[in-house]
């Protein structure tokens, strides 16, 4: 993925004005159209100025299944059609996508080139001294993709660790780093990649032995390469770290001044949650019952 930002429709045509450091601005219809002052805008917070201009820009890692744009031109994914329903019950109907590298997600957020980030992005205590989440809207798993055979018997990150000569791709900023490495895996055993497009050819090319994501994120960039040299380990051992097993939980990001629209978009993804409407949206992107959150809130898993 590169760094370049790149301005993405999701509802409706959108006439896109000038980018400042990476970040889509408003219109100048948008903006003089609307009753309020440009001032007046700007003192609002986030969620009165989105409900304002009738919309809000989201930060987005161009990783499947989470956040994506089609060939078309448009922005789809787990993580942004959660967003999309959650911020259209808000009021906010449309959404402007800046096209971001995972690891520049957070310092993109706090810069103010985007106001949300929905890009399926896992809670972790780290992660949440930089910015507040919502509560999940999914849990999930890793999973290791390797070349047919899998020669070098590679099911589990111990596996990798036990073999110096072995090399694995990952995602920059990525939790599967912190998790490789505290699994025993070395910095020179450790090969990153900015998107899941060079992860598959990194495999493909024999620059890694192996390759690693979450478990629908995997079979998704997997299904789109449709490379019968390339496989998933289906009998993944799930890594272990600090004695725990590992499940992560993702969810959009806000930021810490941002508590007003959290609270709001947390109450719009709970009704969606009760209501059943939350696997309706996410079954399309290879979620099942086995992925949802549960009951598992934003403030426990930060305080991990």
């Amino acid at each position: 993925m590169r760094t370049k930002k790149l301005p993405i429709l999701l509802t409706g045509l959108l006439t896109v004005g000038v980018f400042l450091a990476g970040c889509s601005t408003s219109t100048d219809k948008e903006v003089n159209g609307n009753t309020n002052s440009g001032k007046e805008v700007q003192a609002a917070s986030s969620l009165e100025k989105a409900k304002q201009q009738g919309y809000i820009t989201v930060g987005f890692a161009n990783e499947k299944p989470y956040a994506y744009a089609t060939p078309d031109g448009k922005l789809t994914g787990e993580a942004v059609e959660v967003a999309r329903v959650v911020l259209n019950n808000l009021g906010i109907k449309e959404m402007n996508g800046v096209l971001t590298e995972f690891g520049s997600l957070i310092p993109g957020l706090k810069a103010k080139r985007f106001d949300i980030i929905t890009a399926g992005m896992y809670i972790t205590p780290e992660r949440a001294k930089e910015v507040i989440f919502a509560n999940p809207e999914y849990s999930i798993g890793e999973a290791l993709a390797v070349k047919k055979g899998n020669p070098l018997n590679l099911h589990s990150y111990k596996d990798i660790s036990s073999n110096p000569k072995a090399k694995v791709g990952v995602m920059g900023g990525g939790i599967e780093i912190t998790y490789l490495k505290k699994t025993g895996v070395s910095k020179n055993q450790i090969v990153i990649v900015p998107d899941q497009p060079s992860a598959i050819a990194a495999l493909q090319a024999g620059r890694v032995d192996a390759i690693t994501m979450t478990g629908p994120s995997l079979q998704s960039v997997m299904n789109s390469a449709k490379d019968a040299s390339i496989k998933r380990v289906m009998d993944f051992s799930q890594p272990v770290i600090d004695g725990k097993n590992i499940r992560g939980y993702g969810a959009a990001a806000f930021r810490k001044e941002d508590k007003e629209l959290r609270d709001a978009f947390n109450s719009e993804l709970e009704k969606l949650k009760k209501s059943d409407k939350l696997l309706e949206i996410l079954k399309p992107f290879g979620f099942t019952e086995q992925e949802l959150p549960g009951d598992k809130t934003a403030e426990e898993l930060s305080e991990l």
